[in-house]
This record gives structure tokens, sequence and C-alpha cells, in this order.
């Protein structure tokens, strides 16, 4: 007999001290109620990068993205504004843009010619006349939440958020220092995984428990030992100093400075930062087996001269990324089986890991009381 939602959320104990606690049970990683959930409860509810500031510099420039399955358009208007709307005609539903990015003087719908202002307001309707208890002014682009931060865009699909400053908490102040927006991008990657999301964030946050173990390459470089995670409001802080090593020529090429800063914050966000260096990882819930993990590098200098040191800096993260992706896989094919329900979380090396494991708890089981007393 199959177990109910609330049966499954309720396994899990948040409450317990890191010595005495375990992880989510198996049940939240396959079950596809779960992952809806979490789209209506977590993936629609927090702040979500979607795009670099300077994808939306100038009036006209704009992205669109998917979040929560729900497309969206960030554009800046003709006054200066950055705003968002869902990427929805009102007229017959059609994708008003349907390129990723790019720069228009309207938002053109390419399926019966409806033209949006850069402010969302609808400007034309062709053969409309006729048509009565229309009103123009209640029919524009429905918008979205939108703030930028250092030089990123986030999109809150919950009108009634709190604002992104308070979202992202100690985080900004920890990363001020970094001056990460003094930075370029670079280069994109993006990987298609066979796992559940949470896998890939629970490998991130497991205090680099897997690193001697799996990427010899980074471990060469790391001090280990000196190893520290740092719990704060929803982020959770993993850094190390780093080391001057041989042992692997290219990781010790690309990764240098004096410390190694892994920044996470909840639910699908890192930033991972050496000197000169900053990538950024999103992790994309496709289904309940799968997931999308989307890497930008950025370094100090891209020009010309730095171009092959930035290209080899790229493919040092990729190795690392193509060693975590089979052994992601391999856990999602774990938790399927009869033979594990949850495990146990290392006192040294896994506190970030269990602070994700709580405010996800706290996220779902809010999303389910407020559905429930909805239904009442």
């Amino acid at each position: 007999m199959q177990s109910s939602i609330e049966q499954i959320l309720s396994s899990y104990d948040d409450h317990a001290p890191l010595s005495q606690a375990s992880t989510i049970p198996a049940a939240w990683y396959v079950d596809p109620r779960i992952a809806e959930l979490e789209r209506l409860n977590v993936f629609s509810k927090t702040w979500q990068l979607v795009a670099r500031t300077d994808h939306v510099k100038g009036p006209g420039q704009f992205i669109a993205t998917t979040v929560a399955g729900e497309p969206i358009v960030v554009v800046r208007g003709n006054d200066g504004i950055l705003r968002a709307f869902y990427n929805v005609c009102r007229h017959h539903a059609a994708a008003v843009v349907t390129q990723p990015c790019g720069h228009v003087a309207l938002l053109h719908c390419p399926y019966h010619g409806w033209n949006y202002g850069l402010d969302g307001s609808l400007k034309g309707m062709p053969e409309f006349e006729g048509v009565q208890n229309f009103d123009r002014a209640q029919n524009g682009l429905v918008p979205i939440r939108v703030e930028t931060w250092e030089c990123f865009v986030f999109i809150n699909l919950d009108a009634h958020a709190a604002p992104l400053a308070d979202f992202l908490g100690g985080l900004a102040k920890r990363v001020a220092p970094l001056g990460i927006s003094k930075l370029h991008y670079f280069d994109r990657r993006t990987y298609n995984i066979h796992c559940n999301w949470k896998v890939f964030v629970d490998n991130y946050l497991d205090g680099g428990y897997h690193v001697p173990h799996l990427h010899k390459g980074l471990n060469s470089v790391l001090d280990y030992k000196q190893y520290t995670i740092e719990n704060e409001d929803r982020y959770c802080l993993q850094s190390s100093p780093m080391v001057a090593s041989d042992e692997d020529a290219a990781t010790g090429a690309a990764r240098k400075g004096d410390r190694a800063w892994y920044f996470w914050q909840h639910p699908n966000l890192m930033i991972n930062c050496y000197e000169g260096y900053m990538d950024t990882n999103r992790v994309i819930p496709v289904d309940v087996d799968h997931c999308s993990v989307i890497f930008d590098f950025y370094f100090a200098d891209i020009g010309d001269a730095s171009r092959e040191y930035n290209a080899q800096s790229v493919n040092v993260g990729n190795r690392v990324q193509e060693e975590d992706l089979g052994i992601c896989e391999d856990v999602q094919l774990g938790l399927k089986s009869r033979a594990y329900r949850a495990g146990r979380l290392s006192v040294r090396r896994e506190a970030g890991e269990q602070l994700f494991h709580c405010l996800l708890a706290a996220d779902l089981r809010r999303g389910l009381e407020s559905s429930s007393a909805a239904a009442d």
C-alpha cells in the first residue's frame, strides 16, 4: 500500500541534532508527488537566478527561460526599469518571446500578432474591432517580481515573498569582499544528469567528504584537514585553504589563491570562487529522476591573451563535474533499492547537507499545510 504524502514528509525528523540526524528518506528523491510539491512550494516560492545583469543592460534587451515549469521573460524597459513577465500571450497563451535572448522594440506574439510594450502593457490587437467588454489595460502581460544582486538577475513567482535581500540574508555580506561583480562571463556548460536534483545538492554539501576519493586533482590543491563548514540563514559556506601542488598540473595551474570559497544558497544555487575565478551552478529539476545543472564561468581577464588559460580552467571544472555525474547517477539507482531507506550524516562534514534537508522539509510541510487549509 502506497504511503500518503503526509506520511512521507513526517518520516523525516528535522529537529534531530546533527549527531543523531539522518538524511531525508529515499522516498523524497523518487516519489513524483514530492517533485510536484517541490515545484509548487520550493521553486515557485524562492528567488531563482535566471540571468546575468549584462544580459539585460540596455532598453529592449531580454532573456526568456522557465522557472518551476512557467515560461518567463525578463526585459529592460525604455525607462531603464527591469521587469519580468509570464511569457504567455493573453489572447491564446502562445509564447510572446520565442528566442532565449535578444533585443526588441516591442514584445510581439507570433501567433496572432498581439503587441506588448516593454512595460508589459497591451499595445495592439489586429482585427479585434467589435469585441465588447474588453479592457485593454487589464490584458497586459502578467508581471513577475524581479530583483538584482551583484551581477545576477533573480525572479520570484510568489507575489508575497520577502525581498531578495531578506532571502539572501548573510550570504550577501559574506560574498561582498570577493568582488565577484568585477569578474567577466566567459563560458557556459550544461550537464543533463540522470538523478534527482537533490542528489546533486547533497553531493555539493557533503563538506568535501567525497573530494579525496572522487576528485584527486581538486584534492591536491585543497588543505582538506582545514576544510570548514558554516551554516547561516538559508546558505552554507564551505571553504578551504589552498596549497601549491604539482600533483595535478592542470588543476594546480587553474585553481589558485589563498582560499577556495564554495557558497550554496537554498534551494539550488552554488557560487564557487578562487582567485580571479568564479563559477555559478544552477540545479534545475527536470523530473523526479533527472536534473540539469547549468555552469557559468567567470574570470578576471577574458582578453585574447587569457583565452587559452581560461579554456583550460573550464576544462578542469568540466573534469570535476564528469566525476560527480557518474556518482550522482549511481546514487539515484541506489535510492530506489529496497536495501536503502535513509543514511546517517557525518558530524564533521555534513552539516550543510542537514541544513538543506531541514529547509526543504520546512518548505514542503508549509506548502502541504497551505494546500490542506485551502481545501477546507
